[in-house]
């Protein structure tokens, strides 16, 4: 990493490791919370409240159909954000995109229903999750950036995990506001005005990011190499153009972090609730109990793949999610909260297992001079087919079928593919991050 790295995490230099640490943490925390607090809110009461014409199954694919556009909308933010994070800087980006995040956010804690203005409620719905979507799409990258391009070359996994436990706390956070409210307000006020608390509450959540991020200084790495490399003219045609391969394996390699995490927490809520029967609020609990499970291990998990590689943790999480995508229904079928908890939190570790190493993985596989847009397309890309599509088609073959065996066997089929895109990675864990990687 080279002697600005070092001085810029000894003790007494301008950017001590505890704010690097938190301002890395408390954007993800904050953006991953706004994200979690659609996602829940589309599986709980959307449906009804911007698509109520609709039938019950119909409204809920809807609704879950507008928490996908957020996933569209992340690439494109990735692509714009990583263009200007790798030609003016990490900081820069990170404050403006969790500036959009939040803007976002609150505007749909505003939004009048269907029943208020009609059709253009569900229109504005979905412009206000493409903004969500657009700014999580730059925030991601920067985070994960801004930890690893200050960490020492042996610590860069346990540095990155910083960010990745931001989802983890936001998703509680979101969580546990759902679970308050569900428990202070009747169905009634819920469904008319509760659900509007969280999205207004991300306003606090975000000035106090926005202190803490506007406090820090730009990575030591990129500033190296902007003094000494011509800087890329236009990232994403850098990165297609010279390692095409990685980009495309990359991408592949993490659709499944996705598919795992917003099958257990989103698909199975709307799952548990409309076709089991099941409370609401046992079902949260047992989401929220998985989650803090993933929280927990990530650090130990991205210190194990300073040790081992991210390779092979990653491959570990993969042959998980194969073997656990039938019992993790199967327990979940079962409607006791013990075993449902138990089910999702073994798939929670195997997504851990691979978002752990990730934060440090994805960045040391491109360039310094178009990383933040490589690391931030290939995550975000990603999240379509696993975060966007896959809650869409789980609810169709359950409907199609009235099984959860066919959402299994996806689940599985997205772990191979998983498996064999990271078999071909080349590993990283021991790289030198100012050196530029091959072309490939």
């Amino acid at each position: 990493m080279g002697t600005a790295t070092t001085s810029a995490l000894s003790t007494g230099s301008t950017v001590s490791r505890t704010r690097i640490a938190v301002a890395s943490f408390i954007g993800t925390a904050i953006e991953f919370y706004d994200f979690y607090i659609y996602g829940t809110a589309a599986a709980l009461v959307f449906g009804h409240l911007f698509f109520p014409t609709f039938s019950a199954l119909a409204g809920t694919l809807a609704s879950l159909a507008t928490f996908g556009v957020g996933f569209v909308a992340r690439p494109i933010g990735a692509v714009v954000f990583g263009h200007f994070g790798d030609r003016i800087g990490r900081k820069a980006m990170l404050v403006v995109s969790l500036l959009t995040m939040g803007t976002g956010t609150v505007a749909i804690g505003l939004l009048p229903t269907y029943d208020s203005i009609g059709v253009a409620a569900p229109v504005l719905l979905v412009m206000c999750r493409f903004l969500q979507g657009f700014g999580l799409g730059g925030e991601w990258g920067g985070a994960v950036l801004l930890a690893t391009e200050y960490a020492p070359r042996d610590r860069r996994g346990l540095w990155s995990s910083f960010p990745q436990v931001g989802p983890a706390v936001g998703f509680l956070i979101a969580g546990g506001a759902f679970l308050l409210l569900d428990g202070l307000l009747p169905d009634s006020s819920f469904s008319s005005w509760g659900w509007r608390i969280p999205f207004l509450a991300s306003s606090i959540l975000v000035v106090v990011g926005y202190y803490i991020r506007m406090k820090i200084a730009e990575t030591p790495v990129f500033e190296k190499a902007m003094r000494e490399q011509e800087k890329a003219r236009v990232p994403i045609v850098e990165v297609v153009k010279r390692q095409p391969r990685t980009l495309l394996l990359a991408t592949g390699a993490f659709i499944l972090a996705h598919t795992l995490f917003y099958t257990i927490t989103t698909f199975s809520l709307s799952y548990g609730t409309g076709e089991l029967d099941l409370g609401r609020t046992m079902l949260l609990v047992c989401t929220m109990v998985a989650v803090l499970v993933m929280g927990l291990v990530t650090p130990l998990l991205a210190m194990y793949s300073d040790r081992i590689g991210r390779r092979r943790v990653c491959l570990g999480g993969a042959i998980l999610a194969m073997v656990w995508a039938f019992p993790l229904f199967a327990l979940i079928n079962t409607g006791r909260p013990v075993l449902i908890t138990l089910g999702m939190s073994v798939g929670m570790i195997a997504f851990a297992a691979l978002f752990a190493p990730m934060g440090a993985f994805l960045p040391e596989l491109f360039a310094t001079r178009y990383r933040y847009t490589g690391a931030s397309v290939a995550y975000n890309a990603s999240s379509i087919i696993g975060g966007g599509v896959s809650p869409l088609l789980a609810t169709q073959f359950i409907a199609s079928t009235g099984s959860s065996l066919p959402v299994s066997g996806y689940v599985a089929l997205i772990a191979l593919i998983c498996a064999v895109c990271v078999w071909f990675l080349r590993e990283t864990y021991t790289a030198d991050l100012t050196t530029e990687p091959a072309a490939r």
